[in-house]
């Protein structure tokens, strides 16, 4: 069965920098895409970035143009997203998903349990 796995959350200070890692498992990737999403207290789950397997193609909602990079490791089948100038509205659950490509970038299938990013002030 699929699975993702993040990793590489935890707290830092506004203005400081994080890369998460999202190992995916379980099938072949190569015909899909995958995205981070995050989630804040009270608020609904939104996307912040997205890859395809094949190309490399990125997609960035505007909100996070600039500060975040999607990036994956094909031989380690890792996708990881570099976080800088972190601010504290960036605090949320940091969740990895995948999603067949042609649904690319906003349909997903699988979901790994997140990863929590903590940013003080």
């Amino acid at each position: 069965q699929v699975q993702l796995v993040e990793s590489g959350g935890g707290l830092v200070q506004a203005g400081g920098s994080l890369r998460l890692s999202c190992a995916a498992s379980g099938r072949t990737f190569s015909s899909y895409h995958m995205g981070w999403f995050r989630q804040a207290p009270g608020k609904e789950r939104a996307i912040v970035a997205a890859i395809t397997w094949s190309l490399g193609t990125t997609y960035y909602p505007n909100s996070a143009k600039g500060r975040f990079t999607i990036s994956r490791d094909s031989a380690k089948n890792t996708v990881y997203l570099q976080m800088n100038s972190l601010k504290p509205e960036d605090t949320a659950v940091y969740y990895c998903a995948a999603g067949p490509i042609n649904k690319f970038p906003t349909g997903y299938e699988f979901w790994g349990q997140g990863t929590q990013v903590t940013v003080s002030s």
